[in-house]
């Protein structure tokens, strides 16, 4: 392993580690925290059920991200965890980027059944537990985000190309 590598993937084992060790924000709201001067934390974010770690996830602002997975208007496009599941539950797990065809994601979020598939996976996430950690670095959090999904073993994600 390329020694550059190995040193940023040792920097963020006490990431690793203060991401598990927090305690989980559960609820609607986000609790108050003091933010840095533009406002937005950044860094990587878990959602958990039942204690079983679902979905990590990267962002450049934390709160926000808290809330669009949860809010009911959030739409597809800022909650794919919410996609996911939704594609899960109502058995609609295939893909296409062929417009007009019944798999885009165009066409699954105008079917009624689907909505309320993508809406009930909102309301489940409001109910996970959601941690984070604050990492302001671009390559750091792809990497923090890479390593908690593969040593977490979340099922949800999945890093395919779209």
């Amino acid at each position: 392993m390329h020694e550059n590598f190995r040193a940023t993937v040792e920097t963020l084992v006490p990431s690793f580690n203060r991401l598990l060790e927090m305690h989980p924000i559960v609820g609607e709201r986000f609790p108050p925290v003091h933010l840095p001067p533009d406002g937005r934390l950044r860094g990587v974010y878990l959602l958990t059920e039942g204690g079983c770690h679902l979905y990590v996830g990267r962002t450049n602002d934390i709160v926000g991200r808290f809330y669009a997975h949860r809010r009911e208007s959030s739409g597809d496009g800022v909650a794919p965890f919410a996609y996911r599941l939704a594609c899960l539950t109502s058995g609609r797990t295939g893909r296409s980027y062929v417009k007009g065809h019944p798999d885009t994601r165009a066409e699954k979020m105008r079917d009624l059944d689907f909505q309320k598939h993508f809406s009930a996976a909102k309301a489940r996430i409001r109910n996970m537990a959601f941690r984070y950690v604050v990492e302001p670095d671009p390559v750091n959090q792809a990497i923090l985000e890479v390593y908690c999904a593969v040593a977490l073993e979340t099922p949800h994600n999945t890093f395919d190309n779209h």
